[in-house]
This record gives C-alpha cells, sequence and structure tokens, in this order.
C-alpha cells in the first residue's frame, strides 16, 4: 500500500518540514512492541512504524500495509504529526467501507458524520499493477481543536 497525503493547517496552507509518524499491527494483527503482550508473535518481516518529513509542499509518502483488524478494533493506522518540535495532533485513519467501523468504540466516539469521513480512507487497487498493490490519500489537517 502505498499511503500518502499532505499536511495542512486549518486555513489550508501546508506545512513543509512536519514530522508524520505512523504505526499499526503487522497483518496477522500484532504489533511489534512490547506492550501489547504479543511482541513475540509479531511478523519479524514488518516494521510496524515509520516517520517521514513533509516536502516543500507539506507531502508525505508511506510505503506499508493496509491496516487489518484485531480483537476489539476495526482496521486503522495511527498517526502523529509534529512541527517544530511540538506535537500538533494524534489520531487514527480507518479503512473505507470496513464492516467493523460502526461497531469500534474509538470510531463510533467521533462526533459528527463529516469528522469519520474526514479519517475514513479508500485503500484502492492501482489498476497497473501486477502485485495488487493499494493505493490511498489520507490529507491530515491539524489546528481545527483547541487542544491542538
Amino acid at each position: 500500500t502505498h499511503l500518502t497525503g499532505a499536511v495542512v493547517d486549518a486555513t489550508g496552507r501546508r506545512l513543509k518540514n512536519a514530522v508524520v509518524e505512523i504505526w499499526q499491527c503487522d497483518a496477522g494483527g500484532a504489533y511489534r512492541h512490547s506492550r501489547t503482550g504479543n511482541a513475540d508473535r509479531a511478523d519479524k518481516n514488518f516494521q510496524g512504524f515509520g516517520r517521514f518529513t513533509t516536502s516543500s509542499t507539506g507531502e508525505y509518502y508511506f510505503r506499508t500495509i493496509k491496516p487489518v483488524p484485531y480483537p476489539g478494533r476495526t482496521p486503522h493506522i495511527h498517526v502523529k504529526v509534529l512541527h517544530k518540535g511540538r506535537e500538533l495532533l494524534t489520531t487514527q485513519c480507518y479503512v473505507k467501507g470496513h464492516a467493523l467501523n460502526d461497531r469500534d468504540g474509538i470510531y463510533r466516539s467521533l462526533p459528527t458524520a463529516a469528522a469519520r469521513d474526514a479519517l475514513t480512507v479508500d485503500f484502492a487497487a492501482i489498476p497497473e499493477s501486477r502485485i495488487g498493490e493499494l493505493a490511498a490519500r489520507f490529507d491530515i489537517v491539524v489546528g481545527r481543536t483547541p487542544q491542538e
């Protein structure tokens, strides 16, 4: 999966040199970090996290896997944005149309349909890919809420 997007502020201005971090479970639903208690069964060939500094146009790019569910959670990727040494946002992006979305407590706790839509991403097949690659675009808006 090619996960791309731009980091923008509430006015639409793109943030260059913002740091975007992602982390997620592997294809078997295991996280690599030890606090989960399942690090021993984590896929040794899957890093599970990444960090990217946005370009002059605020764009970022990750090569990862399409997220999968694990007990109690719908598929998601954790996302954190830092800029000029300050944490601006920690959120999650979700898979558009996944059956577990409406049963996930965190997804359901989002206050409006618009908030859910902003965090729900289409993982679409790349037509010319011979190996079944997917593309997903997740634009990240920071500075919309008082805690940001």
